[in-house]
């Protein structure tokens, strides 16, 4: 079991930054890749952002790619998200995931414990 607790959201103008953590307990921390999805107002759930156990490999959803920088502190067992020249699309409820089994990080499904999300809000 892993639990999953995320932080950091809230209200930004276009143009700002804000950083989001995930704080995980319950398993070895660095044992499992972990990752970042949204779910905007109306739409479905999307993948952002994905982290290696490790740290050393990451993958960026084309939308957040340059403004967005997944990290992960593996001794405080916490995942971040830091986001830089938000827009008002990136407006959405994030949330982060961990993938223990290993499989596509694109993928909502592969991905098996789950936040109780954070609302970011980006005002135009």
């Amino acid at each position: 079991q892993v639990q999953l607790v995320e932080s950091g959201g809230g209200l930004v103008q276009a143009g700002g930054s804000l950083r989001l953590s995930c704080a995980a307990s319950g398993r070895t921390f660095n044992s499992f890749a972990m990752g970042w999805f949204r779910q905007a107002p109306g739409k479905d759930r999307e993948f952002v952002a994905h982290i290696s156990w490790s740290g050393g490999t990451t993958y960026y959803a084309d939308s957040v790619k340059g403004r967005f920088t997944i990290s992960r502190d593996n001794p405080k067992s916490t995942m971040y998200l830091q986001m830089n020249s938000l827009k008002p699309e990136d407006t959405a409820v994030y949330y982060c995931a961990a993938d223990t089994y290993g499989g596509a990080y694109y993928n909502e499904l592969d991905y098996d414990y789950w936040g109780q999300g954070t609302q970011v809000t980006v005002s135009s």
